[in-house]
């Protein structure tokens, strides 16, 4: 995939990612994308462990692997960064 539809899938799948987890106000674009991109090859990783294939393209596979990245992202971040 192009630089450009990397950014794209990243930020509909950091998107999606925010909204399950609740985060979607505190974490503008930006955000998105980076947690929608790192969340790609962490569920590509995952997924890959299960010896299963990670993300292969723009398809509902692909972004089903990179909404459970992101959201096993999201949640790692908020157990070190949650306060009580």
């Amino acid at each position: 995939m192009s630089i450009l539809l990397w950014i794209i899938f990243g930020a509909l799948v950091g998107w999606i990612a925010s909204i399950i987890m609740g985060r979607n106000e505190k974490q503008g674009a930006i955000g998105n994308i980076i947690v929608g991109v790192i969340g790609a090859f962490l569920g590509g990783f995952i997924m890959n462990f299960f010896e299963q294939p990670g993300v292969t393209g723009f398809n509902f596979y692909s972004t089903f692997v990179a909404i459970l990245g992101a959201v096993v992202l999201l949640w790692i971040y908020q157990m070190f960064t949650h306060r009580a």
